[in-house]
């Protein structure tokens, strides 16, 4: 019987953020973890917002981010597969990253099945009702026009200016305190779709905050915080689910 067994979860890392040398600290903490469990992991699941900022130029890519790449690498070339979910801070994932890392890309929502339960992934961001404002401009984001118009810009001014709207966003909505299970939008969605289709647990990154919260008798909502201040993850060993925070090794 094959070690690997366990299904891992991890959003919300946002390398690069706030300068090089926290974002290279945190890198190597990822990273260390990723080393950790590269020994039994079945596959690897990361919700989105990896990196605080992303964009693919036809023949450019953002500086930095070696440690993170080499080990998804290193990864996937053991056979282990790498789901890479985009988040709102880098939905500019395109074809770089799939064919030189060896992830598979996901774009929307899916679902997955492991030992006979039922997974619903996604980031989590646009997801159930309100944030308009956002939802607008995340498809004015989305859209083939914006990226083609972005590309237009030279990559040193481009980044740049991308890097300073990121840093400064991500202080807005997906870091708010919580505000209760019958205000999270992303909670109020999970039993909306819970009265169509059954879930075992419905895991999310995007709002910061590590939570585990029974929805119905079957089913778990779990958001997997982030690794900007409580360095959590989700772990599946084919019969249960834990949310874990990762040991910091001095």
């Amino acid at each position: 019987m094959s070690k690997r067994k366990k299904i891992y979860f991890a959003s919300d890392v946002h390398l690069g953020l706030p300068d090089y040398e926290q974002s290279l600290k945190r890198e190597k903490i990822f990273v260390s973890w990723l080393e950790e469990i590269k020994k039994d992991a079945k596959e690897i699941i990361l919700l989105g917002d990896i990196f605080d900022f992303w964009f693919e130029y036809k023949r450019a890519i953002p500086r930095g981010f070696s440690r993170f790449l080499g080990k998804i690498c290193e990864i996937t070339d053991l056979g282990i597969p790498v789901h890479f979910f985009i988040g709102n801070h880098d939905m500019w994932v395109f074809d770089y990253l799939p064919k030189e890392t060896g992830i598979i890309l996901h774009k929307k929502p899916i679902v997955k099945e492991y030992s006979g339960k039922k997974f619903y992934l996604a980031h989590g961001d646009g997801l159930g009702s309100g944030d308009r404002s956002y939802k607008m401009l995340k498809r004015i984001f989305a859209s083939k026009f914006s990226q083609w118009l972005f590309a237009r810009f030279h990559p040193n001014l481009g980044i740049w200016v991308a890097n300073s709207w990121s840093s400064h966003s991500r202080y807005s909505r997906e870091a708010r305190p919580f505000e209760g299970e019958d205000k999270e939008w992303l909670i109020l969605y999970s039993k909306e779709l819970l009265k169509k289709e059954k879930f075992n647990f419905m895991v999310y990154g995007h709002r910061h905050f590590p939570l585990d919260l029974k929805l119905n008798d079957s089913c778990r909502y779990i958001n997997l915080g982030d690794w900007l201040s409580h360095f959590t993850y989700a772990e599946f060993d084919g019969e249960e689910m834990y949310l874990k925070k990762y040991l910091i090794k001095e």
